[in-house]
């Protein structure tokens, strides 16, 4: 395994033992920057208003389309550093 997916993998066991839960905004960051480096770019259809969670989970996704998957890991490891403290 590479360095940075090493870095990757214990950037996301850290996410999960944040002292404080972050903001609904950073949350989705952290989920976009997540599937981004673990999918790929965005795929499907929209959600439906009707389902705001996933609209919005969708979105924060596709603001990212693009982004290649050791950029979204490096800005994941950035964002969850920053959280920590």
């Amino acid at each position: 395994m590479s360095d940075l997916k090493a870095k990757f993998e214990q950037a996301v066991a850290a996410s999960k033992n944040l002292s404080e839960r972050p903001d609904n905004s950073t949350l989705l960051k952290m989920y976009a920057l997540y599937k981004q480096a673990t999918v790929g770019d965005v795929d499907g259809k929209r959600p439906g208003f009707t389902d705001m969670v996933g609209r919005a989970k969708w979105d924060a996704w596709n603001e990212i389309k693009g982004t290649k998957a050791d950029v979204a890991m490096k800005q994941y490891i950035a964002l969850i550093d920053d959280l920590k403290g």
